[in-house]
């Protein structure tokens, strides 16, 4: 790639995408994990996997090792990226995963109400409306699946994606502060480790090895996951948040497609219906006033 391509902003624009597509492929791939081992084991050993892959490259970095305060930063995310990632895999192994993904995308505008909350932001009239235009959308996907055959489960399963949403909207704070302090190597590998510690403390109650034909897969969805998080560490070091943040929207798209070819899930209207609400109240909510001129604050 020339420097003229790698400064694009439509090349980075093309790579936030790819890195968003690569991020579906990884949730399909763990909720087939999840079928099959559990959401725990699914979750244990492919973060032990993650954890060898981005020590890795870490490693070959020559790192240097983080101060007690970024070390600080690394274990509160990682911490709650664990229960964040448990009730995310719990509930998609029982919802289809469009509407799994859909339900996440209200966690952008729970973050502007947290940052309101433990930063003193100003919570504007705007972002109380948008919230309930998004919310307005949730309400459509909850009752898509109360009227479906899906079962209780996928109510429970629902309200699981929906509380780890809150956990992500405070993650999203957090990854704030992480990003200033640590690159994308060291941010993977301590996030690896330290949540693959957390799952280790239940591995005596709850882990089982799984069969070898799983490993494949675990493979997969940890390299996966890795290469996500560098191809958007890429993209949003060169390009603007605002610009880059629709990107986020297309797993929508790549959750209708990956879900209906994989697992055989059918999407209704009212569900693309429920997440255009959600997708329109992130994006209205997160247009600011600056001067006379709207402009669009950046969203994870």
């Amino acid at each position: 790639m020339n420097a003229g391509m790698k400064s694009s902003p439509l090349f980075a624009f093309a790579v936030g995408a790819l890195g968003i597509f690569t991020f579906s492929l990884m949730d399909a791939v763990m909720k087939g994990l999840a079928l099959a081992l559990g959401t725990y084991n699914a979750l244990f050993w492919r973060f032990l996997a993650a954890l060898v892959i981005s020590g890795v490259i870490w490693a070959l970095r020559k790192p240097v090792w983080p101060s007690r305060a970024v070390m600080k930063v690394h274990v509160v995310r990682s911490v709650l990226g664990a229960l964040m990632a448990f009730l995310f895999f719990w509930g998609l192994a029982r919802v289809p995963m469009a509407q799994a993904i859909a339900l996440t995308y209200i966690a952008p505008l729970l973050s502007l109400f947290l940052a309101g909350l433990l930063l003193g932001e100003r919570i504007g009239p705007r972002t109380v409306l948008a919230s309930l235009v998004a919310f307005a959308g949730v309400v459509v996907i909850m009752i898509v699946q109360a009227r479906s055959n899906l079962g209780d489960e996928a109510l429970i399963g629902a309200a699981a994606i929906l509380a780890s949403a809150v956990c992500y909207a405070w993650n999203i704070i957090l990854m704030r502060q992480q990003a200033q302090v640590a690159g994308p190597a060291e941010i993977a590998f301590f996030q690896s480790a330290v949540v693959a510690l957390v799952f280790l403390l239940a591995a005596p109650w709850y882990a089982v090895v799984p069969d070898v034909k799983h490993v494949p897969a675990i493979l997969l969805g940890a390299a996966l996951a890795v290469t996500s998080l560098f191809l958007l560490s890429w993209a949003y070091a060169r390009g603007e948040a605002s610009y880059l943040a629709p990107t986020e929207y297309t797993s929508f798209l790549w959750a209708m497609a990956l879900g209906y070819l994989v697992f055989g899930e059918h999407v209704s209207l009212f569900t693309v219906g429920g997440a255009a609400l959600i997708i329109g109240g992130c994006i209205w909510g997160a247009r600011r006033k600056t001067g006379t001129a709207d402009t669009e604050a950046a969203l994870p």
